[in-house]
């Protein structure tokens, strides 16, 4: 039918437009073609040597090794007191970023957010500059009379820890104060008008309310914290070398691709199994946080 009369008049009746299903798909083939060739592929080619140079023995050996075993739990050792270290620090500082007025909170936030604007290895030597035995730190405290000898700030766990919880303090900061600005502002005063103290008003409603936030920015800091390489290169010591570390030493200066490529499998699988024990805690909305719809 080419026309037909409608109301005394005439339409004419064209084909439907040709419809673009998932058209905006289109827009991350790009991306999506980044991350085959750049993490999917190369992810692929370290799981398959980790089988064939020489062989699955690679695993064996790193199961054997007192050594590797060890490095690994003291990683997981090391990540878990830096995740402790800036949840003490960023949940006093997040609380504050929340009663603080407008102008107050912007310069919180740019404060913690500054670091992000130099590279993490220049940060980590900023920390050598500080904590080594001839650093700032040592020397003031020296002419001040305080100390007779330098004290040792680096090359041990204090310096690791510090320097990674300097770095990953807005990972914690950011996620806890997210959860905070969702929590009811009435329900800390609705607790005190019904006779509750400040503290037990806090302790009993605000604290529960905000532990979504803590438990994102603890998942979050926690894997990010196993991975760390450049911080524990500089300022830990052969006695709690880390393992991305040792896996580093493995390929590059040993050139032990097969075995440097099973720990590096280990790691990720480990890093896995944790993610995947944390999201059965945390939603994974509030360690991005979006909202993901249930």
């Amino acid at each position: 039918m080419g026309a037909e009369d409608v109301a005394g008049g005439t339409h004419e009746v064209r084909p439907p437009r040709p419809r673009i299903v998932n058209g905006w798909a289109v827009t991350i083939l790009p991306g999506f073609a980044f991350l085959i060739a750049f993490f999917l592929i190369p992810l692929g080619v370290m799981i398959w040597r980790s089988f064939t140079d020489p062989g699955p023995e690679n695993y064996k050996i790193f199961v054997e090794n007192e050594l590797y075993l060890r490095v690994l739990w003291t990683t997981l050792r090391t990540s878990a007191i830096v995740t402790v270290v800036t949840l003490l620090l960023a949940y006093p500082y997040a609380y504050l970023m929340l009663r603080a007025g407008f102008k107050m909170t912007a310069i919180l936030g740019g404060l913690v957010l500054l670091p992000f604007w130099s590279s993490i290895l220049v940060r980590t030597y900023a920390w050598t500059v500080l904590l080594q035995d001839s650093g700032v730190i040592n020397d003031v405290l020296q002419r001040l009379g305080i100390i007779e000898e330098p004290l040792s700030l680096m090359r041990n766990d204090f310096g690791v820890t510090l320097g990674m919880s300097h770095i990953l303090l807005p990972f914690m900061v950011f996620p806890i104060y997210a959860v905070m600005t969702r929590i009811d502002p009435d329900v800390v005063p609705a607790a005190l008008s019904l006779g509750a103290r400040p503290w037990r008003a806090f302790v009993r409603v605000f604290w529960p309310l905000s532990l979504p936030g803590v438990f994102a920015g603890s998942l979050l800091v926690f894997v990010l914290s196993i991975g760390f390489y450049i911080t524990p290169a500089l300022l830990g010591s052969p006695s709690n070398t880390m393992y991305s570390v040792l896996v580093v030493d493995k390929v590059n200066r040993q050139l032990q691709f097969g075995l440097g490529s099973a720990m590096a499998v280990t790691l990720l699988v480990v890093t896995l199994l944790l993610l995947w024990v944390g999201t059965r805690v945390v939603r994974l909305g509030d360690v991005l946080g979006v909202e993901i719809g249930q």
